[in-house]
């Protein structure tokens, strides 16, 4: 079977809903300012009017941290209060206002962009962890403070933290049930209202009822009588329906009560439920309306047992099950492992995903190669190329890109140093020869999910890359192969494997502030828990789990560089000798390595042979499928950048 043939008997299935298929207009004015709303002059006056609204209320502070009342990561226009406020713009953030005084808490992926985006004279900007913001605040209150918090923007564990650093004080931390912000923002926009659709059980591997029974059998083990799964990704996988409520992450806004017996309760508006999902989920589930949740909590029997995860559902929840009376059973979703670890199904689904991405983003590269030596490119020309790239590519292999999987950061020069950078008109920069150029980009496909990162050389062939990008370039690769050819015993932690995609820049000392993976699901949430790589990483990987492995090095001011590749845990074939199981990765991505930033004499001989091997396989996969679409130019371009080293 040739490989486009097998990827046309995995496309999704033909009947489209009018929105499923991603429009081809990409659109320049889609890059306008990202903080045109929250102009200088509006964020001043924005500030002001909050602070009448303390004034008015008695309060001392107010907490704002980036959020929605799933806790997810990217959120609707109407959620991004943060932004709103301050013009900050990045996926994590917490904003703190006294009456006289404001601080911004961001972590080490956005210090620059924040510094960038926000008013300095209005909002201090602190990083996390080395600033804590519950102390920062502390110091600065007097005793018999009053803060106030929406206790949907937090979580249990955060709302307790706060609450005993500023008890310490003697200041009281207090839900507020209506958000100020919401109050004060007169143009919000509107809560998004479209259907949610079925994701097949031929591409998920397992049914609605055979989920449903595992997380009963988890409740029983758990001595609960209820679970309450407030996760969006939990509840999209564990009914097996997708949506568009938030930009780029095909997750359903709901909340679900799953009971020891009987069908379990989804809390939705109806109207987002078609009738034909109506018939796919009909006994097995009940369809209520969200404002239905906390009468259906108020009604659960004294002796109910609700078993709910103290890490992610909002601190209102507990609040309600509090008022209610009922025992709190504090645990693990009992999603989140089996979510994590990918069927059959999935992982052939992911696998069939990263082929077509491969062809489109080698497709884009090689027109990167050429279009970039000649100056005729910027930063926005080059993610409108590489989206279209991806819609035509899936399409012409028979198949459709749902989405992108979150906005493209493409970097030029020393704007790939802003590790989370998103383009503007305000920011752009051309692709200059001589620069380096980073692309972090990923695809949302009915059968996976993709996230691939590439730093690249701009310039014609004559021109080489200076001593130190190819000696940095090399350090990142030095350690993204490590993590690819680890093999390690059951039970290690992603926190035991990180230091090994950095032990190469250590050595140097150099590093990076961001995790070396995070974990990816199917069709669903680029950024999955539990599993990730990283300092805290403190789950340990299971064959199935999927996870990005993307060392980097950041030179504020000059370039930024990371190579990212999706790898899929799995047991190792045993060796002779071997008295432990083990596990190793399979790379699912399927793009070339910058050849020109490689420093040959700083790689050891095996490292050298998993790179020629890796680019083998690239090319043995993708070259059958670029000669199918005829593109002759990407043809020769991936057999000049697989070349052995």
């Amino acid at each position: 079977m040739s490989l486009s043939l097998f990827l046309r008997l995995r496309k999704w299935p033909q009947k489209k809903h009018k929105d499923h298929g991603m429009s081809c207009r990409i659109k320049r004015t889609r890059f306008q300012s990202f903080v045109d709303d929250a102009e200088p002059e509006k964020a001043k006056e924005r500030l002001d009017a909050l602070r009448a609204w303390m004034r008015a209320e008695k309060v001392d502070a107010f907490v704002l941290p980036r959020s929605d009342a799933w806790q997810n990561e990217y959120l609707r226009a109407c959620d991004e209060r943060l932004k709103w406020l301050t013009g900050f713009t990045g996926s994590a953030g917490l904003l703190v206002v006294l009456a006289k005084g404001a601080a911004l808490f961001v972590d080490g992926r956005y210090t620059i962009q924040a510094r960038q985006q926000v008013r300095g004279d209005l909002f201090e900007i602190l990083q996390v962890p080395h600033v804590k913001p519950q102390d920062w605040l502390a110091e600065r209150l007097e005793a018999s403070a009053r803060v106030v918090f929406d206790p949907w923007l937090m979580t249990k564990g955060q709302a307790g933290r706060w609450r005993k650093a500023l008890k310490k004080r003697g200041a009281a931390f207090e839900p507020v049930w209506t958000n100020p912000v919401d109050a004060l923002w007169a143009d919000r926009p509107p809560e998004p209202d479209t259907p949610i659709f079925l994701q097949p059980e031929s591409l998920a591997g397992r049914s609605v009822s055979e989920k449903l029974k595992d997380v009963k059998r988890a409740l029983a083990e758990r001595q609960a009588t209820h679970a309450l799964i407030t996760l969006t990704d939990s509840i999209s996988w564990l009914f097996n329906i997708r949506g568009r409520d938030i930009p780029h992450t095909p997750v359903v806004l709901a909340f679900a009560l799953v009971p020891l017996q009987g069908p379990a309760r989804l809390f939705i508006a109806p109207q987002k439920v078609p009738d034909d999902m109506q018939k796919a989920l009909a006994g097995h589930v009940e369809i209520l309306a969200p404002e239905m949740l906390k009468t259906a909590i108020a009604s659960l029997p004294g002796e109910a047992r609700v078993l709910i995860d103290p890490a992610h559902a909002a601190e209102a929840l507990y609040l309600w099950l509090e008022e209610a009376g009922v025992s709190v059973v504090e645990g693990e979703d009992p999603c989140l492992m089996p979510k994590a670890c990918k069927t059959e199904a999935e992982q052939e689904g992911m696998r069939a995903a990263h082929m077509r991405d491969g062809v489109a983003l080698c497709r884009f590269l090689a027109w990167l190669e050429e279009a970039a030596a000649r100056g005729e490119v910027d930063e926005i020309d080059a993610v409108a190329k590489l989206e279209a790239f991806r819609i035509e590519t899936a399409e012409a292999l028979g198949s459709a890109l749902f989405d992108i999987s979150f906005d493209t950061i493409s970097g030029a020069g020393p704007n790939g140093a802003i590790v989370h950078y998103r383009v503007t008109c305000d920011t752009v920069r051309p692709l200059k020869p001589g620069s380096l150029y980073l692309v972090d980009s990923g695809g949302q496909y009915r059968d996976g999910t993709t996230d691939v990162t590439r730093t690249v050389f701009i310039g014609p062939p004559d021109l080489t890359p200076r001593p130190e990008q190819k000696f940095h370039f090399t350090l990142v690769l030095k350690g993204m192969i490590a993590l690819s050819r680890i093999r390690f015993p059951e039970g290690t932690t992603g926190a035991q494997l990180d230091g090994l995609a950095r032990q190469p820049l250590w050595q140097h000392g150099l590093d990076y502030d961001h995790g070396t993976g995070h974990g990816v699901g199917a069709f669903l949430s680029v950024h999955e828990g539990p599993q990730r790589i990283s300092r805290g990483g403190d789950v340990a990987l299971r064959p199935g789990m999927i996870t990005s492995n993307e060392p980097g090095y950041y030179r504020e001011g000059h370039y930024g560089i990371r190579i990212e590749n999706l790898i899929l845990c799995r047991k190792a074939e045993r060796r002779e000798g071997e008295e432990r199981a083990m596990l190793s990765f399979e790379t699912l991505t399927l793009a070339p390595i910058d050849r020109r930033l490689i420093e040959p004499s700083l790689l050891s001989a095996e490292e050298r042979a998993w790179l020629d091997a890796y680019h083998a396989h690239v090319a043995r996969v993708i070259l059958p499928l670029l000669e199918e679409l005829g593109d002759t130019s990407a043809q020769e371009w991936l057999k000049k950048a697989c070349a052995p080293l």
